[in-house]
């Protein structure tokens, strides 16, 4: 169903390919799973599938890509709409109507496709994807699982043979991005459709993998073969199998369910051992930095918070979880002045942020927010990363030194708005994070980040904890939270529903526990570092 032959492609004015010499297919009915580092071109693979590579994007594309039976060289992306489908890393950007009845119609409207067969298409769709309470709804009202699924219905209806995603889950929280999982799986194993995902969160995806595709980037060529296969040496790997590996288990798990049956020998071994051997140090806390008291807001009719009370301390990581729509992104936004509160009220640094001038809150607060690129102005990575240093007052290359340390390899004089997601990401955070306010405020940080990009991102934040900086992250990534979070806040329908010890409120939670959680419950370890230093412990015990 989808075949590359030696493809090899090259940006306008790009030194060297960002692929070479590219070979693969993917059997119709299969669900195949495109992983690497940030930036190793894994949309640009999937941008080929339909030709909007080199078409749209320029450059040069060598070798071959067949789609069913179509040379994308042959076929104009308009000629090949009723063969591949495309779902972006966000959703809504591609919407063009306001209900999703009429989402879903659009694209046989535009393909002239015949009422009556229109009108099936569209209830053959919401069943499928279990959309048929939402058909009314306006797209803007929607969360943001249900929004993934319209895009997928939208795509869906105009009866594709090949399915595109990228990062379909990277926005979701674990609930909403079961739900598009179950989608795809029914849409692979019940009706054939070929799936091609790029996705960096594997622990969610990998146990759904019939085949991977992984891009290594610097010119090398992919690797192709099963989960089992691919995970068996790569350094790219969920959890899980990270796990596996250390246990020196045969075959590697995929998956929770699949670790737990072969976990309880360990699980037993490290159940006498103490917390305290395995745990972070506790950090000392410092002085109250932000409190927010009796806060409530609003959008029109809806209200997004509820009498929140809370206090942010310096020399703590917060994360703050919840369900999408749950009013994470309205509370950072408050903390950092972008909205005021229709009550209660906000103090950071003993200041109302929303009464402070712009140059006065970026002083005491900076946010990241999930659409990064709002804070990339220049032409160049280097001009970025220049303005940053003089509007803060550092010292020529602070910006750029913290850049390379999250995500090395940037190239200086590229566009921003040619990095891929998770490179632009990576200049957003390191424009913040460089000028050191006492707050930070991060939204989604790790989207489009791989696991050596999160890895290095979580040890600069605890080493600004550690300085006396207040770090607030608002994000669904669970394997980030048990890395570097000291307190978990969860909110629901705009409540504070649990505030706690990061490792107490994410062990119990059955949503947001990660994986090696899940594996070893009731213990409470949260990670794969967390095992390897009890399973010392247990050793030396034993000796």
């Amino acid at each position: 169903m989808i075949k590359f032959e030696h493809v090899t492609i090259t940006y306008p004015d790009a030194s060297v390919p960002t692929l070479t010499d590219v070979s693969f297919e993917v059997p119709e009915g299969e669900l195949c799973l495109v992983v690497g580092v940030t930036g190793s071109g894994k949309s640009t693979l999937l941008q080929a599938v339909n030709g909007l590579v080199p078409r749209f994007s320029g450059g040069v594309l060598a070798g071959s890509v067949v789609i069913d039976g179509r040379r994308t060289s042959d076929y104009p992306p308009r000629d090949l709409a009723e063969v591949v489908g495309v779902v972006g890393q966000d959703p809504a950007a591609g919407f063009v109507t306001d209900y999703v009845e009429d989402e879903l119609a659009y694209a046989m409207e535009n393909l002239g496709v015949d009422p009556s067969v229109m009108r099936r298409r569209v209830e053959d769709i919401l069943d499928l994807l279990g959309l048929h309470e939402l058909r009314d709804r306006p797209l803007s009202s929607l969360s943001g699982g249900q929004q993934q699924r319209v895009a997928i219905g939208s795509v869906l209806t105009a009866g594709p043979r090949v399915l595109v995603l990228d990062e379909p889950t990277s926005a979701l929280d674990p609930a909403a991005a079961e739900e598009v999982l179950a989608a795809l799986t029914r849409l692979v194993h019940d009706l054939g459709i070929t799936v091609l995902i790029a996705e960096h969160r594997l622990e969610r995806v990998v146990q759904y993998a019939d085949r991977i595709v992984m891009v290594p980037g610097n010119g090398e060529s992919v690797v192709v073969g099963t989960p089992a296969e691919i995970f068996g040496e790569s350094p790219v790997a969920p959890p899980v199998v990270e796990l596996g590996r250390l246990a020196g288990w045969s075959p590697l798990p995929l998956s929770v369910r699949d670790a737990r049956r072969v976990a309880g020998p360990l699980r037993e071994q490290l159940s006498t051992i103490e917390t305290d051997v395995f745990s972070r140090p506790v950090r000392s806390l410092g002085d109250v930095i932000a409190t927010t008291s009796n806060l409530q807001a609003a959008y029109g009719p809806v209200t997004a918070l509820r009498g929140i009370d809370l206090e942010f301390r310096s020399g703590e990581v917060i994360a703050l979880m919840g369900r999408n729509g749950a009013g994470k992104s309205t509370l950072l936004n408050h903390l950092v002045g972008l909205r005021e509160p229709a009550s209660g009220a906000i103090k950071v640094m003993g200041a109302e942020p929303h009464r402070l001038s712009a140059r006065d809150v970026v002083r005491v607060a900076g946010l990241v927010p999930q659409d990064s690129g709002v804070l990339l102005y220049h032409d160049t990575v280097a001009a970025e990363c220049a303005a940053s240093d003089r509007d803060a007052g550092l010292v020529h290359g602070t910006t750029q030194a913290v850049l390379q340390r999250i995500v090395p390899g940037v190239q200086s004089t590229t566009h921003p708005r040619d990095l891929s997601e998770g490179q632009r990401l990576g200049l957003a955070l390191s424009i913040v994070l460089a000028s050191e306010p006492p707050l930070l405020l991060l939204d989604e940080p790790t989207r489009g980040l791989d696991y050596g990009a999160k890895q290095r991102l979580v040890e600069v934040l605890a080493q600004l904890a550690a300085d006396g900086h207040a770090v607030v992250i608002a994000t669904h990534d669970v394997e980030v939270v048990a890395a570097v979070a000291d307190r978990c806040i969860v909110l629901a329908e705009g409540e504070v529903v649990a505030d706690g010890p990061a490792r107490d409120v994410v062990v119990h939670s059955p949503v947001f526990a990660p994986q090696v959680a899940k594996v070893f419950a009731p213990l409470p370890l949260l990670t794969v570092h967390e095992v390897e230093l009890a399973l010392a412990a247990a050793s030396e015990r034993s000796s």
